[in-house]
């Protein structure tokens, strides 16, 4: 029988390693069983239970978007009115959904021959309860700066301007008016610069700007410079209402008034 300790190592190694202990040896080689066959376990068959399939609810059907109330068209005739007229049609019109805010119609007032047309952004509940633009702090800023230009809403000839807003309903909760509710006035602005026949229109805000101008650049980059509405100059401002918050910017509202005068004296 081998020597346990054999394991391809001379006799000189066997001694070193014998002499610190350490004995060496291969695992005896193991003898592989045969495997054993495994039996074949039968599978017996799961009873069928039938599978229950809920019915699908049919679906809801589509909840139909609340209907808007139809509002009436504008007057007929209305490009061609007279002040009469068109004042009176002002004060019933239903075109849009401000006319539910209307105490009294804001149509405007002044010299119905004026040099100076002022056309400020929607008014306010106060204007709309005494039926006059420009009520209140606002109102009286804005106859200030008339005055300092010559001018007042009570005047006549070259003293006198007209005063109106772009809408002549109030929106509810002082809110901005919407794109539809400004296209729903235009006309009314149109007839009153044809009846007017102002040698300039200061608009006075960035709604009033809209109306007139058609655009949406903010009212600073529109300022300083001479538009065109139906052929009339229009020199942009800032609204009274801004003016009286933000007292800083008054030079420039200032300045923008001189622009509307030179305007008017070059067309003399």
């Amino acid at each position: 029988m081998n020597d346990p300790t054999r394991f391809d190592l001379d006799e000189r190694q066997r001694a070193m390693l014998a002499e610190m202990g350490v004995r060496v040896w291969m695992p005896e080689p193991s003898v592989l069983q045969p495997a054993t066959a495994v039996e074949p376990v039968a599978v017996m068959p799961t009873a069928m239970v039938p599978v229950q399939v809920r019915p699908v609810p049919p679906k809801a059907p589509p909840v139909a978007a609340p209907t808007l109330p139809a509002h009436p068209p504008l007057p007929a005739g209305l490009a061609d009115m007279a002040w009469d007229g068109l004042q009176a049609a002002a004060a019933d019109c239903q075109a849009c959904g401000l006319c539910a805010q209307r105490v009294k119609s804001v149509f405007g007032m002044g010299p119905v021959q004026a040099q100076w047309l002022v056309v400020g952004d929607a008014p306010g509940e106060e204007e709309s309860a005494l039926g006059q633009p420009f009520a209140g702090e606002s109102g009286r800023l804005l106859d200030n700066m008339l005055k300092a230009v010559g001018l007042s809403r009570t005047g006549e000839g070259t003293a006198g301007a007209y005063v109106m807003h772009a809408t002549q309903c109030p929106t509810p909760d002082a809110r901005n008016p919407s794109p539809d509710e400004l296209s729903a006035c235009v006309a009314y602005v149109s007839r009153k610069v044809a009846l007017v026949k102002p040698r300039v229109i200061l608009v006075m805000g960035r709604f009033a700007m809209q109306s007139l101008l058609q655009t949406t650049e903010p009212l600073g980059k529109m300022r300083g410079q001479v538009h065109r509405y139906q052929g009339v100059p229009v020199v942009v401002t800032y609204p009274p209402a801004y003016l009286l918050r933000n007292q800083a910017d008054k030079a420039k509202a200032w300045a923008d008034l001189c622009l509307a005068l030179k305007v008017v004296q070059e067309a003399a």
